[in-house]
């Protein structure tokens, strides 16, 4: 059956009036910051340290937008008789969010974890090319980056969480024993030393030479 004249006004009224007597929910930005998801891809951090200049981020990138520089320095060995080495030292790392499409492959692929996103987004410029942001800024954001979720109470602590751990108890038990060692030179009688009585000969002897 064919629609009666006037209906698709009286449908369209129909919706209007309902939405009339609903509260509207306004976002009042920038003056209130919206609550973004923890997952939320606003811009790439960069955690510097953690770089060795790969290059793994810049050759899988599918837009290639990120720009690294780097030279190589000689490290003189750790210990007597080593040889030397040589290591990567980054001079620049940029990304070109002009160009970006935010896919975050670069985070995924890095080995040393130096790529997180954070959901910083107010990085709009007047021009082009001031999208282009270089590590400084990348260092900036990684500030921003929240903290990852936790882990669920069955779950088995990480590699590196347990690695550390190991390494800081280790440290710890060296401290403290350092610690008692030197409580106890503290203690002994100035002038008095280990092993020997106050007149310097040792316990359970005479001056003689005989035993006591």
């Amino acid at each position: 059956m064919a629609p009666f004249p006037g209906s698709g006004l009286a449908k369209g009224l129909a919706v209007t009036l309902r939405t009339m007597t609903r509260k509207s929910h306004t976002a009042q930005y920038p003056d209130v910051q919206p609550e973004l998801p923890p997952r939320s891809r606003g811009v790439i951090g960069l955690f510097e340290e953690n770089c060795t200049v790969c290059m793994l981020c810049a050759r899988e990138c599918p837009d290639w937008c990120i720009y690294i520089d780097s030279h190589k320095e000689t490290v003189p060995p750790a210990a007597p008789g080593g040889r030397e080495r040589s290591r990567n030292v980054l001079d620049r790392f940029a990304i070109d969010f002009s160009l970006c499409m935010y896919c975050g492959i670069c985070v995924e692929v890095c080995p040393f974890d130096a790529l997180f996103w954070s959901p910083e987004f107010e990085y709009a410029e007047e021009d082009i090319r001031d999208l282009t942001h270089e590590r400084d800024k990348l260092r900036e954001w990684m500030w921003t980056v929240p903290e990852p979720p936790a882990l669920d109470p069955g779950a088995e602590e990480p590699k590196e969480l347990a690695a550390a751990r190991r390494t800081a108890d280790k440290l710890a038990a060296q401290q403290a024993a350092e610690r008692e060692a030197a409580a106890q030179d503290a203690s002994r009688a100035p002038g008095e030393a280990p092993g020997r009585n106050g007149t310097g000969d040792t316990p359970g002897t005479t001056a003689e030479g005989g035993t006591a």
